[in-house]
């Protein structure tokens, strides 16, 4: 039985885990903790994979195929098999190859049929190694960083032996489960699918279809708002691995559709009885439900009920001071792991991204183009795989494309999406809706497009298919990074050569990512331009970290005495930099290291130190470059000496909120004189004291006060912080390894 100590004498020589999933980790963690192996080998085809099991004490030895291992293998070693059911066949077909028939194979493929079926036509006959396996263990989350080493503690493993299987192969695999906490029994094949159809698979599938069904109605987040516990407990399964779930479903297709045939047929007499008011056949039905369930409830081992969960909202409470030192890695750029789904999806073939933000903002443009039928593999510890479509293969969404909180969506899918063939809807959460989405569709409506705005140019945004677009020279009344995307995108679908002049340089990613698929962009100056009618190519991209949440930091280290703190991989494009720019202005020591381009962004390592901070007057030329980052310059110039005024900033007061005023508010709360203008604000240097501060739902405004912690003479408060994770996942615990003290508090709303 596991426990914490290692066991004294090993169950077996070596194991070897092929697949580093989730089940597969968790054994050779589990094995390796309790010392049942001499040897705890894992194969993964994935370099990432095998050094975050080796740095997570998971494995002793990684290899990256069997054939590496193989000829050391013999009597006393386990090769468990713990890659999707459908990859199954093409692992035995190597263990055929390469192992000693005195190796014991086993698996954890939750479909056994198609297993052995596949062994008898492998090996000719199914061979005496073989004891094909199945624990009923898991979690919605997966991979290696997902590892337990407790996850098989009292479950239930199903061992189905095929009547060639060798005794001393089932009562070596049989030791090992029970070693690390399971309860071992035997099942026939057939039995084993057909029970595990019933209670296993289909509520996977009938959690992934509530929620997909759900999440397809035009009211879909008030559902998901107040859905209960009830509700959550069940469609938990439906965050499992999509991959793992496909081959399942495919591979155990008889058993399952017996069973859900039998379902349907029940949910129809159920509708017909709900039509019909036939209120004494629904009691039955609900009587018997529950008398059964209450009965397996004896049986089985049952958790505590969990409450009803009400909506939550999230505060933040800062602790004064800290040392603001440290060597880290902020999230992936925003901007470009938004483009990367959007390009990657109209190339042709396949594109693989790494260092993707896994933040709600830009995993709704990912589920954006999911609902226009592409297929994304991911994301999984930053790695995305799209499978493009090319420029003219996206399908009409069967529902709005909901877009949360992310006004980089929706500008710039408005101007990809006015050359479709289809009618699209695009909408948000209420404060996307309150912003303004004329500056795109004036533009699009130039070149041909047909939009309809709500009131006041604001989202929804609906999108007429069909109509053809022509090329256009579009004059920028305002630097937006964003409109210019939104028109070289729709120049895409158009005839001729669509081009944008800006009053002030913005961001290029867009132009870099498209030259990067391939396709050519023009730019000259203040000018970029593109021919539509080409195509992309696929590539891959490696998102570098983003300069705006490396920004926090660089002005946590910038007005903290003593501090010192080193930000790897940042990308610098020459657009972004205003932050850099300006904490220089104000005196701040910051160097540039290991400068590098990755796939055409330049990227470098950033250390910075505290060094005295004055007041300064922002040049408007900084202003486009930096216009994230201002919430959190503004506490940088909270800790100067003198005023800093900022002009030409008018963007600030629409983004997910008013920035100027709300930064304005929170740092008169803090005891700063600061004065918002139309354009601008006038910040007075002084000592940041204590208070509760207003996010007013904004992420930038939330962490730029949590920043404002390490100068603070008490605490801050800061309310509503649940948007903190649109843009930064993982946020509290970076500053907590620099030395800021984060205590969250959760309430009721």
């Amino acid at each position: 039985m596991l426990d914490n100590a290692q066991t004294t004498q090993p169950v077996i020589n070596r194991l070897v885990v092929i697949g580093l999933g989730l089940i597969g980790s968790s054994l050779a963690l589990a094995a390796r903790n309790a010392g049942l192996a001499h040897q705890v080998v894992g194969i993964s085809r994935r370099a990432s994979t095998l050094e975050l099991a080796l740095e997570q004490s998971i494995i002793d030895r990684a290899e990256t195929d069997l054939a590496a291992i193989a000829p050391q293998l013999g009597a006393g070693d386990i090769v468990l098999i713990g890659v999707p059911t459908l990859t199954v066949p093409a692992i035995l077909e190597q263990c055929r190859q390469l192992l000693s028939d005195q190796v014991t194979i086993t698996d954890v493929a939750s479909v056994k049929g198609s297993v052995v079926l596949a062994a008898q036509e492998i090996y000719g006959e199914l061979p005496a190694q073989l004891v094909p396996g199945h624990p009923i263990a898991g979690s919605e989350k997966s991979g290696v960083t997902a590892a337990k080493a407790d996850l098989f503690v009292d479950h239930r493993v199903i061992l189905t032996p095929h009547p060639r299987s060798g005794a001393e192969h089932i009562e070596r695999v049989e030791k090992l489960w029970q070693e690390v906490g399971a309860v071992v029994s035997c099942m026939d094949i057939k039995e084993h699918d057909e029970v595990l159809a019933a209670t296993s698979h289909l509520p996977h599938f009938l959690a992934y279809s509530l929620v997909d069904t759900l999440a397809g109605m035009r009211e879909n987040r008030e559902i998901f708002r107040y859905a209960a516990g009830g509700f959550r407990d069940f469609t938990r399964i439906a965050a499992s691995d999509p991959i793992m779930w496909r081959d399942i479903a495919l591979a155990n297709r008889e058993a399952i559709l017996s069973v859900l045939d039998q379902i349907m047929t029940d949910f129809g007499q159920m509708r017909s009885a709900i039509d019909n008011g036939d209120g004494t056949y629904l009691m039955d039905v609900f009587t018997r439900a529950r008398d059964a369930r209450n009965h397996f409830g004896k049986l089985i081992e049952t958790k505590a009920s969990k409450k009803p969960m009400s909506e939550k909202i999230i505060n933040y409470a800062v602790s004064p001071g800290g040392v603001a030192r440290g060597d880290i890695r902020v999230p992936g750029d925003k901007s470009m792991s938004h483009r990367s789904i959007m390009l990657g999806s109209i190339a042709d073939g396949m594109t693989e991204v790494t260092g993707f933000l896994e933040g709600e903002d830009s995993l709704a443009t990912l589920q954006a183009f999911r609902d226009m039928g592409v297929l994304i593999e991911g994301p999984d510890q930053g790695r995305v795989v799209i499978h493009g479509v090319g420029l003219h293969g996206l399908k009409a969404p069967a529902k709005p494309l909901y877009l949360g909180n992310s006004g980089t969506s929706m500008r710039l899918l408005s101007g990809l999406l006015a050359g479709q063939p289809f009618d699209v809807e695009l909408t948000g959460d209420a404060s996307l809706t309150g912003r303004p989405m004329a500056r795109v569709a004036d533009p699009l409506a130039e070149m041909g497009a047909v939009i309809e705005t709500a009131p006041g140019g604001k989202p929804p945004l609906r999108i007429k298919g069909g109509n053809r677009l022509h090329a256009i020279h579009y004059d920028m009344p305002m630097a937006s990074a964003q409109v210019k995307s939104c028109v070289l995108l729709a120049g895409l679908y158009a005839e001729g050569e669509t081009s944008t002049a800006e009053p002030a340089p913005t961001r290029d990613h867009s132009e870099r990512m498209l030259r990067g698929f391939g396709y050519p962009v023009t730019s000259d100056g203040n000018r970029a331009s593109l021919v539509g009618g080409g195509s992309l190519k696929a590539t891959r991209i490696d998102v570098p970290a983003d300069i705006s949440s490396a920004a926090f930091f660089m002005v946590a280290a910038a007005i903290t005495p003593g501090s010192d703190i080193t930000l790897r991989h940042v990308g610098v494009n020459p657009t972004r930099i205003g932050v850099i720019n300006i904490l220089r202005q104000m005196g701040t020591s910051i160097e540039l290291s290991n400068e590098r381009e990755v796939g055409g962004e330049p990227v470098a390592d950033i250390r910075v130190r505290h060094a005295e901070l004055r007041g300064v007057t922002i040049p408007e030329s900084q202003v486009p470059l930096a216009i994230d980052e201002f919430p959190v310059l503004f506490v940088a110039a909270a800790c100067a000496s003198g005023e800093t005024v900022l002009t030409g900033a008018e963007e600030l007061r629409v983004k997910e909120s008013d920035r100027i005023q709300s930064m304005a508010d929170g740092l008169v709360t803090l005891g700063i004189d600061a004065q918002a203008t139309a354009d601008g604000i006038r910040i007075q240097g002084g000592q940041l004291g204590s208070g509760t501060v207003h996010s007013h739902d904004d992420h930038r405004i939330a962490m730029a006060f949590a920043i404002a912690g390490l100068r603070a003479s008490g605490k801050i408060t800061i309310l509503e912080c649940n948007n903190v994770a649109t843009s930064f996942p993982g946020f509290v615990d970076l500053a907590a390894a620099i030395g800021l003290a984060i205590d969250i508090d959760t309430v009721e709303s």
